[in-house]
């Protein structure tokens, strides 16, 4: 079976389990077959975690779950050094960090110093305690969730974490008839009568694998431009639009164009192609932004928000003509 039948196997053991949130699951195998680390936020009870656990058991790879606390030390989730009482000496121990996905459920409500103990694990895949360096799973992957209705508690992320994330994934409440199938299947469950089984062999080899393919998606000098010109938009909006020169305090850093790049090279790839489209990038750029530009005063107060901005973003960069020899 091919890389692609693979992973269309992941989608079809996914759908499964979730019901709806489409864009939800594609997102996360855009993040398996880059790398990228995903932020998921919305309400409580739209199966964030439930989706997570989905995909490593999808994946055949290990998993961990982090309940972030505020209560919570950064060796909690690193790990650290222990005496060894039979022999005397420090022994270090691995923790929950060391795995291949890694949830870091409502990671919001752990204090400022937790979330910094994730900054070099999520920007290195590595993590640095008791004086050493220690590597990180070559699939790791952290997806963080955070719940954006409660804010007692809760600590905001930093502008350098959020940067680290690739996506930022936001979740609606299903439609009515999504919500009649959830109480259908959860009665099935109750009742024994859910025969759903896992249906996939993917392994994180194939994972990696598939890595090594995406990364060879061809990517056109007008793509390339494209891209950045979205990007720096984010910069230099009076220049494109007047009536927005002051909506955006903080722009988009060159970080969000190679992440850009490499979620619009995964979802041509899943898509069935080995090139990259205009609309491949327009299909990535509001999870890969929105996290990453800071709105002013000024459009608050004027009604616009971090989707308005993207999207009038997209109308306003001109679209690239391509060479249809690679159609």
């Amino acid at each position: 079976m091919s890389a692609q039948a693979e992973f269309a196997a992941l989608k079809r053991h996914l759908q499964s389990v979730i019901v709806g949130q489409e864009a939800l699951l594609d997102k996360l195998m855009v993040a398996v077959l880059t790398g990228g680390h995903v932020l998921l936020e919305g309400p409580p009870g739209l199966a964030k975690t439930t989706a997570v656990k989905a995909l490593a058991e999808g994946i055949h790879s290990s998993f961990q779950r982090i309940q972030f606390t505020p209560d919570l030390m950064p060796g909690d989730v690193v790990g650290s050094e222990v005496l060894d009482q039979d022999s005397g000496a420090l022994k270090f121990v691995h923790g929950p960090i060391f795995h291949d996905i890694v949830l870091a459920d409502e990671i919001n409500r752990a204090p400022p110093k937790v979330q910094s103990a994730l900054l070099e694990a999520m920007a290195e895949k590595q993590v640095t305690a008791g004086g050493q360096t220690r590597t990180l799973p070559e699939m790791f992957l952290v997806l963080a969730t955070q719940n954006p209705l409660e804010q007692n508690g809760t600590y905001p992320l930093p502008e350098a974490q959020l940067d680290r994330f690739m996506l930022h994934i936001m979740l609606d409440y299903p439609s009515p008839e999504e919500e009649l199938e959830i109480l259908r299947r959860d009665r099935q469950r109750h009742f024994g009568e859910d025969h759903a089984s896992l249906n996939t062999s993917l392994t994180p080899e194939q994972v990696m694998q598939a890595r090594h393919q995406v990364s060879e998606q061809y990517v056109s000098e007008q793509i390339e431009a494209y891209m950045v010109q979205l990007v720096t938009a984010t910069r230099r909006l009076a220049e494109l639009d007047g009536d927005m020169a002051e909506v955006l305090q903080v722009g988009a850093s060159p970080r969000a164009s190679l992440a850009l790049l490499h979620a619009s090279c995964a979802w041509a790839w899943l898509n069935g192609r080995d090139f990259v489209t205009p609309d491949d990038v327009q299909q990535m750029l509001p999870d890969v932004l929105r996290h990453r530009i800071i709105l002013s005063f000024t459009a608050h107060a004027n009604g616009w928000d971090a989707e308005q901005i993207i999207q009038r973003i997209i109308e306003l960069v001109q679209i690239p003509v391509l060479d249809e020899s690679r159609d």
